[in-house]
């Protein structure tokens, strides 16, 4: 009895191709993510959130300087 495979690949062979195919895409998109998360910003006017403003830390230098007088 002949075996009816095309190809002449085993299974495991094939699911090794598979399972490879499967890690490579996942590894193009980590490096995608990490690519556009390290990247630097486009508009430099634009503040990180957490980052106070202009007149806010004028404020606090106000305030820092009223107790030490």
């Amino acid at each position: 009895m002949e075996s009816e495979e095309s190809t002449g690949l085993s299974t495991a062979a094939l699911v090794a191709i598979a399972c490879n195919t499967f890690v490579a895409i996942l590894l193009l998109l980590l490096c995608l993510i990490l690519y556009r998360a390290c990247r630097v910003p486009s508009s430099p006017e634009r503040q990180p959130v957490l980052a106070p403003s202009e007149a806010e830390t004028q404020q606090m230098n106000e305030h820092k300087y009223l107790l030490t007088s």
